[in-house]
């Protein structure tokens, strides 16, 4: 099904980042947009409303956040069908990751509302790009379950050809999660921990599980804040190391078999490791 097309009369929803930490971070489009709209529907307007009044811009909120988000997007499509431009803030960064506006922005999109955004500040960009781990491919899975089962269970559910997995977390279940990464994948697996990014104390903690609990474990404050964690890829032997003929094997008969029979094949006719074989054949986009 096609989205309606814009009308002419109608107004405009902004999607609009805001910093994360740092004040200086926002754009002057940003600034532009909030000054110029009718309406700011914001996460929690006492929270929006002390960030426009550091800029000086006086504007009408709507609160807008998980528990009323159905029912004011209604209210919302309203006001955009009667001309009134609307800007979409969450309280940090950029809204509808892992923050409210998915069921507004969809019905505007289906009644025909022109959507722009306004692009920012985003903690999962920011802490990926510092983090030194691959970048190529990344999957971001939002906020674990707060049960440790659950949370375990979503781990194992996530495909090894996906990339560096990214999560925020809570300060105060941090440690918790960092041993339920290790009993899922191993207490080698490197991970970045970042926390506070373009605060006064942001910090990159780069190890494994173990040695990251132990950081946050030498001081107290360390275990406060917004926290971004990422985990990185299996190790695998790299393509090159592979011998070229024993590719084109896996290749061939992968195209036949499933993965993992023809990993165990390759391996016995070429004596290559079957596991290294199993990972190569996912990361050519095979299913398990």
């Amino acid at each position: 099904m096609t989205s309606a097309h814009p009308s002419p009369a109608a107004g405009t929803l902004y999607i609009v980042a805001t910093p994360i930490g740092n004040l200086d971070d926002i754009s002057q489009r940003a600034l532009k947009t909030l000054t110029a709209v009718a309406w700011v529907a914001a996460e929690d307007t006492r929270h929006s409303g002390k960030l426009l009044s550091h800029f000086n811009i006086s504007a009408r909120f709507l609160s807008l956040h998980d528990h009323n988000e159905k029912q004011r997007a209604a209210s919302l499509l309203q006001k955009l069908q009667a001309g009134d431009d609307v800007a979409l803030v969450s309280d940090a960064g950029t809204p509808l990751i892992s923050d409210p506006g998915y069921s507004l922005v969809r019905l505007c999109r289906d009644a025909g509302v022109r959507i722009v955004p306004v692009p920012g500040p985003c903690a999962l960009i920011a802490a990926l790009c510092c983090a030194g781990l691959p970048t190529d491919k990344f999957h971001f899975i939002g906020f674990l379950p707060a049960k440790s089962g659950q949370r375990q269970q979503v781990l194992k559910d996530i495909p090894p050809a996906v990339g560096t997995v990214i999560c925020y977390e809570a300060a105060r279940r941090v440690k918790d999660t960092l041993a339920d990464v290790a009993a899922v994948y191993g207490e080698e697996r490197e991970l970045v921990l970042a926390k506070e990014l373009s605060k006064t104390f942001e910090h990159f903690c780069h190890g494994t599980a173990a040695s990251i609990t132990a950081w946050l474990e030498e001081d107290p404050q360390r275990c406060q804040g917004e926290m971004v964690l990422m985990i990185a890829p299996p190790a695998t032997k790299a393509d090159d190391d592979i011998n070229a003929v024993a590719q084109q094997t896996l290749k061939l008969l992968m195209a036949e078999l499933p993965l993992k029979k023809a990993a165990a094949l390759t391996a016995e006719i070429h004596g290559e490791k079957k596991n290294a074989l199993y990972k190569l054949g996912l990361s050519w986009g095979a299913s398990e």
